[in-house]
């Protein structure tokens, strides 16, 4: 059993820590900002995940005057992030899952609904029932949507055959599920999309963890990885431990100037994948993860620029549109990747610059972070990360650090319990939530 102190938790988020937050507006001190001193002000947040949940439970304690609103489709939460370790058996599905039962119980309002539209002169989020609920201040956390009509085959309907699983829940349920009927000596493909995209690391461990399962229990199998990328996050430690533990089991297929691997086709019935370079690949398995953009709410809203919202650096208000902020996977972040832990820090910047307007508190210059681990083999675990400032109008990196070639075992092995740490300190932060057992 693993448990983590406030003070742990505070040291592993650093500077994203609640007090050290970022806004461009100061109380009293910017035109045209005006306090609600009489009724409550409405704050509504659209989805609950890391960003999303985050915000709204930090608002919530933070400045209880603030009438806080989280609509969220799902009654249950199951983290993308750790997923993959439910993929190699490290992990249970129920370890990763949540209810809101924790930020109800602080009293914020949750709508167990989809927003399906936005309107910002009335300043309305429209429900798939019919309904809508009013704001001051809409912060969207819908995290990413699917580009299906760049591959050829792919619909939402296919998602059965080639599951993506890129999404936490029933996705991973099946694609473990497709695992376990694999027979021993089939093969898996795993086709990771052109960036940006959620979690760069991603599919790598991803790579490992299902090669993790296959050395169990179908050790004759093979996995063809083929990436539309010429290089990936942390490609010299994932490639080392393909080698290392791996060895024989895992064939990369990379980009080049002259061959893209980009999965363009595939066909359900026969679960062919084929890339632009004309690489055909029979699969019993296709992990086939589409090219990547904002959710359908962020594109709806009206602050989406091409496939992303771009944003203040200093506060993640939207550029295009008043009043609304967007965090995590849809927003254009500057440096910052697409991760959990990004749409955590960044919605202490959107906490901040809110509660300076409503509530009266002091405003802080933005400092966020972000690190990725990444678990290669049980006890093992890598990472990456930085530090990010708001510099020339754009989230700017400050520092950075990443695991080395040939660590000692304890190195990673501490690597992976800090893993475990950050885990149960953003579930705590996510869904009030108390996590007894990693």
């Amino acid at each position: 059993m693993t448990k983590i102190t406030r003070r742990q938790f505070a040291g592993l988020f650093g500077s994203a820590g609640i007090a050290c937050l970022g806004s461009d507006t100061v109380l009293g001190q910017s035109p045209g900002i005006s306090v609600n001193r009489g009724a409550k002000a409405r704050v509504v947040i659209v989805g609950g995940g890391p960003g999303g949940g985050t915000l709204s439970h930090i608002l919530r304690r933070g400045s209880p005057e603030i009438d806080v609103t989280l609509i969220e489709p799902n009654r249950l939460y199951t983290t993308c992030f750790f997923s993959n370790l439910y993929l190699g058996g490290l992990r249970t599905l129920d370890s990763i899952t949540h209810s809101y039962e924790g930020l109800t119980s602080i009293g914020v309002n949750q709508i167990t609904q989809r927003a399906s539209a936005v309107d910002p002169g009335k300043k309305v989020v429209q429900l798939d029932d019919g309904s809508a609920v009013s704001y001051d201040k809409l912060v969207l956390s819908p995290g990413i949507d699917f580009k299906l009509d760049e591959i050829e085959g792919l619909t939402e309907k296919d998602f059965d055959i080639f599951p993506h699983a890129y999404r936490g829940g029933d996705q991973s349920r099946l694609l473990f599920s497709q695992l376990r009927a694999m027979p021993d000596g089939g093969t898996v493909v795993i086709a990771p999309p052109p960036n940006p995209y959620r979690c760069p690391p991603g599919p790598y461990e991803r790579t490992c963890m299902i090669a993790h399962y296959l050395k169990q229990y179908k050790p004759r199998s093979k996995i063809v990885l083929v990436d539309p990328k010429m290089s990936f996050a942390k490609q010299a430690l994932f490639l080392q431990a393909f080698e290392k533990y791996y060895p024989g089991m895992i064939d990369v297929h990379l980009t080049n100037e002259i061959d893209n691997q980009q999965v363009v086709r595939v066909d359900r019935t026969t679960r062919m994948v084929e890339t632009a370079a004309g690489m055909k690949i029979k699969a019993d398995v296709a992990n086939v993860i589409p090219p990547q953009r904002a959710a359908p709410i962020a594109l709806k809203s009206g602050c989406a620029e091409g496939d992303w919202c771009p944003v203040k650096p200093g506060n993640f208000a939207s550029t295009i549109v008043p009043d609304i902020y967007v965090i995590g996977d849809s927003s254009m972040a500057g440096d910052m990747p697409k991760s959990a832990f990004s749409a955590n820090s960044q919605s202490k910047s959107v906490s901040n610059h809110i509660e300076s307007i409503f509530a009266g508190k002091p405003s802080y210059p933005a400092r966020y972070r972000n690190t990725c681990w990444s678990s290669v083999a049980p006890n093992d675990s890598v990472k990456v990360g930085a530090g990010y400032t708001e510099k020339d109008g754009r989230v700017t990196k400050r520092f950075a650090f990443v695991s080395e070639v040939d660590e000692d075992a304890k190195t990673r092995s501490d690597s992976f319990k800090e893993s475990l740490g950050w885990y149960a300190g953003i579930v705590a932060e996510t869904f009030n939530k108390r996590v007894e057992k990693i």
